[in-house]
């Protein structure tokens, strides 16, 4: 469950910003996000599925002085962020309609203000040498 991750070159990932509604905490979420997590590995894991890896966070309050460009009055309302890695978009596009994740993800959306899922092509990686 809290293995490294390899990502391999030529992917796909999908950035999902989850943010509660009023009131609802992490924890009250931690089992519908550990179980929509579970079935998108254990379902869609293979070379038909496409699903690589991937990583779930918790948005900490911090904005860095150092790498923003936006004015230091700006801030982030709090929220999770879902980071999945797919061998393609359509690959993602078909889990995601499948009704095994929809069962899932709908008791996670079912507390959550809104959610909005961003795909990004990669054009670098890169590790120290």
């Amino acid at each position: 469950m809290f293995h490294p991750i390899t990502i391999p070159f030529g992917c796909v990932m999908l950035f999902n910003v989850v943010k509660l509604k009023e009131g609802v905490t992490v924890q009250d979420i931690e089992m519908e996000l550990g179980e929509m997590c579970n079935v998108v590995k254990n379902t869609y894991g293979d070379e038909h599925g496409g699903f690589i890896g991937g990583q779930v966070y918790k948005f900490t309050g911090f904005i860095s002085d150092e790498g923003s460009v936006a004015p230091k009055e700006r801030t982030t309302d709090d929220h999770i962020a879902i980071q999945t890695y797919w061998k393609s978009f359509e690959q993602h596009e078909t889990s995601h309609a499948d009704s095994i994740f929809n069962e899932k993800f709908s008791a996670l959306a079912d507390k959550c203000e809104e959610t909005y899922e961003v795909g990004y092509e990669m054009l670098w990686q890169g590790v120290p040498e």
